[in-house]
């Protein structure tokens, strides 16, 4: 039977059973002009263009195979990625998860946790029900060795501090790749694959730390190299582009910093800049993202 999807408020919704997508037809959900989408269209359409689908009748005709074209690209088959995360349950869960990993040992399954939640409220234009299927025991050393090394500013080693830096970029590497390998949609994982190299990204890291001298700097640092790791995440036939600045990371993060220092508004405030960060980050065509300068 087929699914059906509809877009909504810019969000796509779905998928629906054809008897259920027909009761949201019948509920003036789904109106004559609602953009909608299954399976064996070559797009994405208004509802009106479909016979049979509003006003009763047999089922649309079916098109030429292939996944809806993502929405808002300008031409592009590309969009934004936006989260819907709310404010008590992105804190609750990064609490739990920085806890997880001070203990170490739930580590893994923790950071598992968080990933799926995370995961499950962000929006991605074309990949229904986008989510993460990474098993805590795939890299349980990677993420457990990324916990231990916190502790490792606390031994009286002179060198330990560097060396555990360098090791937990390393290991950051190591865990941004399964991340990346373990993305899904429709429970099916995606076939993305993170090619940057470890040398490049622990300089990327190790950059970051430094640039945080600067007092502003960093910003900069964090945006560009957000870039670097979109330019090198394979797989899709779209480029993955991020599209914050500098300044605009520096003063939310300014804004962020000070309201939460009231403590009150951290829920609120959380949730304000995980959803602007995580709308930052876009599919556009790759010829259109080489001649935009991404």
């Amino acid at each position: 039977m087929a699914s059906w999807f509809y877009a909504s408020e810019g969000k796509q919704q779905g998928p629906y059973p054809e008897g259920q997508f027909r009761d949201l037809v019948a509920q003036g959900i789904v109106r004559p002009d609602t953009l909608v989408w299954s399976e064996g269209m070559a797009g994405w359409q208004k509802a009106a263009e479909i016979p049979g689908l509003i006003g009763g009748g047999g089922a649309p005709p079916m098109m030429p195979a292939g996944g809806p074209p993502m929405m808002g690209g300008r031409g592009y088959g590309g969009g934004s990625l936006s989260a819907d995360f709310s404010a008590f349950g992105l804190l609750g869960r990064a609490i739990v998860f920085v806890i997880g990993m001070l203990l170490v040992i739930p580590a893994p399954w923790v950071a598992v946790w968080f990933y799926k939640y995370v995961t499950s409220h962000i929006q991605v234009p074309g990949r229904p029900n986008f989510g993460f299927a990474g098993q805590p025991m795939d890299i349980w050393w990677a993420l457990m060795a990324n916990a231990l090394l916190t502790y490792a500013g606390a031994t009286g080693i002179s060198y330990a501090p560097l060396l555990a830096t360098i090791v937990n970029a390393f290991l950051a590497w190591v865990i941004l790749r399964w991340i990346v390998a373990n993305l899904s949609s429709n429970g099916e994982r995606l076939p993305l694959s993170f090619q940057g190299s470890a040398i490049g990204y622990v300089g990327w890291y190790l950059l970051m730390l430094i640039s945080t001298i600067t007092i502003i700097g960093w910003a900069w640092v964090l945006a560009y190299w957000m870039r670097w790791i979109c330019r090198n995440t394979e797989g899709t036939r779209r480029e993955i582009v991020f599209s914050g600045s500098g300044w605009q990371i520096l003063w939310r993060t300014v804004v962020f910093s000070l309201a939460c220092s009231f403590i009150i508004p951290i829920p609120w405030m959380l949730r304000w800049y995980g959803n602007w960060y995580v709308a930052q980050f876009g599919l556009v065509d790759r010829a259109a993202a080489a001649a935009r300068g991404y």
